[in-house]
């Protein structure tokens, strides 16, 4: 089979199960090209992308300025390795760190590895700058949380199909519910050990749990009462998915007006990936400042891609594109108008049970258990409707378009939503 041959669907589908790996359950289509907020089948077929490869595409699929940005790199120079200095790395860090408002970046390529990185840098800090002793460091976690799938990090996740069989886990991790204050302060004040507190902003793949009002900025000062670090994985929530540039925006250097509200918390360690690239590129990022940052030097962590001419060039453009379309504040305005029209259908069906989110990453949850194929059964008929979601969790579906979408667009998209769970009303 030549590798430009076209294929059906059901070729496609065949292909992936007999010689890849079983480690996903996708929607059946199979798609083949993408532009703005819509793709389209290899048949053709048109859909609203409702997910945004798990909102790594916020500025939409194949964004001009990216994709230019992309090609052009990468018919220039590629790849190095941090062997050598290239002409790229050090704009792109200084563009980044300036709109995020810290001194250094580490680069890396995914948000697991980020995550990892994180996790490194603030056990090196603990033993080098806080004091603690030498592989006694502890770091704060979450319930029901969601950072990735390599070994340390299910060592801490509570997700059964993720951890069983995967062991022995690796330790230093304490767990504490989501969105409790009191747990957090329980948990600094009985151990001396403790380095930092890694937390999602909004627990987007346990069903974008959005948490009380005040408690990330409560959940900082506690760190910094206890010389704790506040690590806030921004991997899913950044870059103005919810609304501002970062879901814990407000002292970030960026110009964005909008982006100046609360909840005011600048992390320690910042985490970013996903539509770091706009979807285009593996690009992942640790930011902090010199005083913790500084613990790393040559030989304590690395990768060959990291860093690479064309992830640096694609970030620059990602991160502009949020800027010169004001993505954060088209966010916020149609997350409103999204939960609004949502909330006036909810008022009248019994199929949807409530909804939740911040800006447009937004969950309805079905009228159904758990362990119900019904939010399965909803997505297929969004997917006959022209629209792609997917469940999380069971009974919640999860709705996070391109930040590019259009109010006209939005609504067309509010109707097919609600039109289809007419369809499953009891």
């Amino acid at each position: 089979m030549s590798v430009l041959e076209r294929i059906t669907s059901e070729d496609a589908i065949a292909l992936e199960d007999k010689h890849g790996a079983h480690n996903y359950h996708p929607l059946p289509v199979v798609l083949s090209r993408g532009k703005g907020v819509h793709v389209w089948d290899v048949e053709g077929k048109k859909y609203y992308d409702f997910l945004s490869a798990y909102s790594a595409v916020n500025q939409g699929h194949c964004h001009p300025k990216i994709v230019g940005a992309m090609t052009e790199q990468a018919q220039t120079l590629s790849l190095t390795s941090r062997a050598f200095y290239n002409d790229m790395l050090g704009k792109y860090e200084k563009y980044a760190t300036e709109t995020f408002g810290y001194d250094k970046l580490l680069p890396m390529n995914t948000g697991a590895e980020a995550v990892e990185t994180a996790l490194k840098l603030c056990r090196k800090w603990a033993y080098e700058k806080k004091g603690i002793s030498e592989n006694e460091a502890q770091i704060v976690v979450c319930e029901n949380n969601f950072h990735g799938r390599t070994t340390t990090i299910i060592s801490f996740s509570n997700d059964p199909v993720a951890r069983k069989n995967f062991g022995p886990y690796t330790s230093g991790f304490l767990k504490i519910e989501y969105d409790n204050l009191e747990a957090l302060q329980e948990v600094l004040e009985n151990n001396n050990n403790v380095a930092g507190f890694l937390v999602e902003p909004i627990q987007g793949e346990a069903g974008v749990y959005v948490p009380s009002d005040g408690y990330l900025a409560g959940a900082k000062a506690l760190c910094e009462k206890h010389n704790v670090l506040f690590i806030a994985d921004e991997v899913q929530t950044g870059i103005a998915r919810t609304g501002r540039l970062l879901a814990t925006c407000g002292n970030c250097a960026c110009t964005d007006k909008h982006c100046s509200g609360t909840p005011d918390v600048k992390a320690d360690i910042l985490i970013l990936g996903k539509a770091l690239s706009g979807g285009a590129y593996p690009v992942s990022a640790v930011l902090a400042n010199d005083p913790i940052m500084g613990v790393i030097r040559p030989g304590n962590h690395g990768s060959t891609f990291g860093g690479n001419p064309i992830a640096a060039a694609v970030g620059m453009a990602a991160l502009e594109v949020v800027k010169e379309e004001a993505l954060a504040q088209n966010a916020d305005e149609l997350g409103e108008l999204f939960r609004e029209e949502m909330n006036t259908f909810i008022a009248t069906c019994n199929i949807v049970n409530g909804i939740r989110g911040r800006g447009l990453l937004n969950a309805i949850l079905i009228n159904d258990t758990e362990d119900s194929s019904t939010a399965w059964d909803i997505c297929m008929a969004l997917k006959e409707n022209g629209l792609l979601a997917k469940p999380t969790h069971g009974n919640i579906i999860r709705f996070a378009p391109p930040l590019v979408m259009t109010k006209e667009e939005l609504l067309d998209c509010v109707s097919i939503i609600t039109k289809t769970l007419r369809q499953f009303e009891k």
